[in-house]
């Protein structure tokens, strides 16, 4: 089974710990395995729970503290379960000043959900960034890759629609 990021849906947690032996495994003694274990684990679960912590700091040989450390550094890594599609608010000054936080406000009721959670059917969680780099298109949204420009709360739901849908779809639901 290959390490892709859409393999979290289908695995337990033992079962992720099985395949990530064998990740370990191929790492084991290397330089800066750290971060790839990591990654991998992430992909097969998306998201990096305790237990997954624990066995990687045990099998690697790195102190727990160092293993947390750097998954607390680094954004991309998560411990707790997050959605197919990561929404990021810019409250960035320009973003901030032309109605960013009540874009933010918009999405939160929205998606029922507060920053740094994740829907209930795990389709979405949602973030804030403080600058995406397009001033000029303030208020930004991305989701995932992709950056909507001079989003207004009144159109959130719209924004989202297409990206609720392709999570249904993928589900074998209807859209």
């Amino acid at each position: 089974m290959s390490v892709t990021a859409e393999t979290h849906e289908e695995l337990s947690v033992e079962q992720a710990l099985k395949i990530l032996d064998g990740v370990i495994d191929n790492w084991s003694g290397k330089e800066g395995s750290l971060i790839p274990v990591l990654q991998s684990a992430q992909n097969l679960l998306g998201y990096l729970p305790d237990e997954v912590l624990i066995h990687v700091s045990e099998k690697l040989n790195i102190p727990l503290s160092q293993v947390t450390g750097v998954v607390s550094f680094y954004s991309w890594f998560s411990t707790v379960p997050r959605g197919k599609h990561i929404v990021r608010v810019c409250l960035g000054t320009a973003c901030y000043v032309r109605g960013g936080q009540d874009v933010l406000g918009a999405l939160k009721k929205t998606l029922g959900i507060d920053v740094g959670e994740t829907t209930e059917d795990r389709t979405f969680s949602l973030e804030i960034g403080r600058c995406f780099g397009a001033c000029g298109l303030a208020p930004v949204v991305m989701i995932d890759d992709n950056t909507h420009q001079r989003v207004k709360p009144s159109k959130v739901k719209d924004l989202l629609t297409p990206y609720a849908e392709d999570a249904v779809d993928e589900k074998g639901g209807e859209a």
